[in-house]
């Protein structure tokens, strides 16, 4: 009978709880809602919670504190689609009680922590929807508390537990009645349930694997390709700088008494003297990378093991000065980042003045780090953002907390052509409130579209579909469905076209070629004579078609 959790053990029901995610992310993935290959909620999650677990292994403190800390900022940073942000908040939730833990938890506190996850998750969506993956948080947490009570064996516990989650999911069709029509559960809560069975195994002992995010390295490379450029080490905050020298080497030869555990141990004692501390390697070649106001002690402590090699010592105080003047000489008041997937799309965004295109939409939906990253290299102290897909705005308001230094402003753009409204919208000249109002309002006189495939047989919005069938829908529906992508464009152009409508533009995507949508263009403008027809590569994924009526 296993009555507490310690913080090894910890650690080992994170770890498998994201493993037991990632072995059953395509089946999370084919519960989306939506007909259309556009799946994405376990691999949204899955990359969520290895963000997780790859800040928690990173962390060399054993404390709850420290290692809750470390879950729920690899969590927050890692946080993809709607379902990823859900996820990183119930994990924070859970962290926030157990990091207070001293030695070990019993089942008590685990059943507080849920309470604070169902609270905190619930907390970070504007309007809960139930039917979702926070209904299956909220009925479990709910119960623990009792289950609790009955049951002091974590093994028991959790038992109780993922039954009571499996009938919270089993429900999510009678309350979301777009499951019911797709004949399908709340994709979240299946995800959520994959981690609570991944936290019974660890707890059984039973051994799911680790999670392998970078390959071993292989000793015959070049020292290169073994350790990479420093791009992602090296990223320098142009606040006040606490340690001062940017210090580089290699330790070579080995002397014949060094363990791994030394190491270990050089990479413990760099920590204690600076910060961006990186200390890889093995037996015959270490990586060493760290900013320190003592680089000669970071070489002493390296030479206790073997010889110096390629030193590098840079002063980041210098670098910092001069990199400060220049951005701050060129800094502007406002920019903009979109969102979006397709070379044709990002490129009319930045012939829209956008100031960066970060790679986005559906299936690839962007981190709230990722976010935060692009909005960091926009060198204004406000940034417009576009996220042009539903399932990417929440991320973006999550990135509000991780930037430094600017203040981020989401337009809530369900697509690219509103999002290019919004852009048009943009005037340098105007107020910060005044470019939010006409943003907003510009996006409000788009009627937009996409056209693709159905992924699997099903009935929605009066619509009998089968695998392969062209379909034309909304951000909410579908309005259309046809033989061909030309039929259908047609179809669902007719659909969202308004008597005030004056011009019809087609963004085509992969698989259609510039022949072809310069074909349906004619078509449409034959069919709507009294609208303007353009049309321009997009290059998108998922979609034959994006449309736009304005």
């Amino acid at each position: 009978m296993q009555k507490t959790i310690n913080s090894t053990e910890f650690r080992k029901m994170v770890a498998s709880g994201a493993r037991m995610l990632e072995i059953n992310r395509a089946k999370v993935d084919a519960l989306n809602v939506f007909p259309v290959p556009d799946g994405d909620t376990g691999t949204n999650m899955s990359l969520t919670l290895q963000s997780a677990v790859k800040e928690m292994n990173a962390c060399t403190s054993n404390r709850f504190q420290e290692i809750c800390d470390a879950v729920s900022k690899g969590a927050l940073k890692g946080a993809r689609g709607n379902s990823g942000v859900i996820s990183s908040q119930i994990f924070r939730g859970i962290c926030s009680v157990i990091k207070d833990t001293k030695d070990a938890f019993d089942t008590r506190t685990f059943a507080k922590a849920m309470e604070a996850g169902t609270k905190i998750a619930y907390g970070a969506v504007s309007i809960p929807k139930e039917g979702t993956i926070l209904t299956v948080v909220r009925l479990m947490s709910e119960s623990a508390g009792k289950l609790a009570g009955k049951h002091k064996d974590f093994v028991d516990f959790f038992k109780a537990l993922i039954e009571v989650g499996d009938d919270a999911l089993a429900k999510t069709p009678e309350l979301l009645p777009v499951l019911k029509k797709a004949g399908v559960v709340d994709s979240g809560g299946v995800g959520l349930m994959h981690i609570m069975r991944g936290f019974l195994a660890a707890i059984s002992g039973e051994d799911l694997g680790e999670i392998t995010t970078e390959a071993a390295a292989d000793s015959k490379k070049s020292d290169e390709d073994l350790f990479g450029d420093n791009s992602d080490i090296i990223n320098l905050d142009l606040g006040d700088i606490e340690f001062a020298y940017c210090t580089e080497f290699f330790v070579i030869n080995l002397k014949q008494m060094t363990t791994l555990a030394d190491i270990d141990r050089l990479k413990e004692k760099l920590m204690e003297i600076g910060d961006s501390v990186i200390c890889i390697g093995d037996l015959e070649l270490i990586k060493v990378h760290v900013h320190t106001n003592n680089p000669g002690r970071a070489l002493s402590y390296a030479l206790e093991l073997g010889e110096l090699d390629r030193i590098k010592i840079e002063n980041m105080l210098e670098e910092n000065r001069a990199l400060k003047a220049k951005l701050e000489a060129e800094k502007k008041e406002m920019g903009m980042l979109a969102i979006c997937a397709g070379k044709g799309l990002e490129e009319i965004f930045k012939d829209l003045l956008c100031d960066r295109v970060i790679e986005g939409g559906q299936t690839m939906n962007p981190s709230a780090q990722d976010i935060a990253d692009a909005v960091q290299k926009i060198n204004a102290s406000n940034v417009f953002v576009f996220p042009n897909n539903s399932n990417v705005i929440l991320a973006a308001e999550q990135a509000k907390a991780l930037v430094n230094k600017r203040t981020i402003h989401v337009i809530p753009t369900k697509n690219v052509p509103q999002g290019f409204a919004a852009a048009l919208a943009f005037d340098p000249e105007a107020s910060i409130p005044e470019n939010k109002t006409n943003m907003t309002h510009a996006i409000d006189n788009v009627a937009s579209g996409m056209v693709t495939h159905a992924v699997r047989n099903t009935t929605m919005n009066g619509f009998k579909l089968k695998e392969g069938d062209i379909i034309g829908l909304d951000n909410k529906r579908i309005l259309a469905k046809g033989d061909g992508i030309a039929e259908t464009t047609l179809k669902l152009i007719k659909a969202l076209k308004r008597d005030e409508h004056e011009m019809i533009t087609l963004y085509y995507g992969e698989g259609v070629s510039e022949e072809e949508a310069g074909e349906l263009a004619g078509k449409v403008g034959e069919e709507f004579p009294d609208c303007d027809v353009d049309f321009h590569f997009g290059g998108q994924p998922v979609y034959y078609y994006m449309v736009s009526l304005e």
